[in-house]
């Protein structure tokens, strides 16, 4: 059973449907690429995709583990090769708010967000440039 469906909308546009929550995304082809860059385009979603597992697996790590996660944000860049055209490296820095973490619930944190899933299925090509800032 299908879980999203995609419809294409024409001009290098796309529609994604989450068929569960009826969630839609839609994406563009970048400026770069012949779109017009007015949303996210493949390749930005799974950059996003990547710090959103991580964000979530840490989430998940500390709830687990009774450990107190504050409040954090990202910020996400990626970096593209020209030929072959594709995802060369993310760069992803996490900055946490202040807070009382010990180094070893800092460590086991930043492992888990290492090992998330969408970071083990990316192709090994791809450089994922990960810090943490507590």
């Amino acid at each position: 059973m299908a879980h999203y469906t995609g419809t294409y909308l024409g001009e290098l546009r796309t529609k994604l449907t989450h068929i569960k929550s009826g969630t839609d995304v839609i994406t563009d082809a970048p400026t770069d690429n012949h779109g017009k860059g007015e949303a996210f385009s493949p390749t930005d979603l799974t950059s996003a995709s990547l710090g959103s597992c991580m964000a979530t697996i840490m989430g998940i790590f500390s709830n687990k583990h009774g450990i107190s996660l504050p409040k954090f944000h990202y910020e996400t860049e990626k970096i593209m090769s020209a030929n072959p055209r594709r995802i060369d490296t993310i760069k992803i820095s996490f900055t946490f708010e202040s807070n009382n973490l010990s180094d070893d619930e800092k460590m086991k944190l930043e492992r888990a967000a290492l090992t998330c899933p969408v970071a083990l299925s990316l192709h090994p090509d791809i450089k994922q440039e990960v810090t943490f800032s507590f």
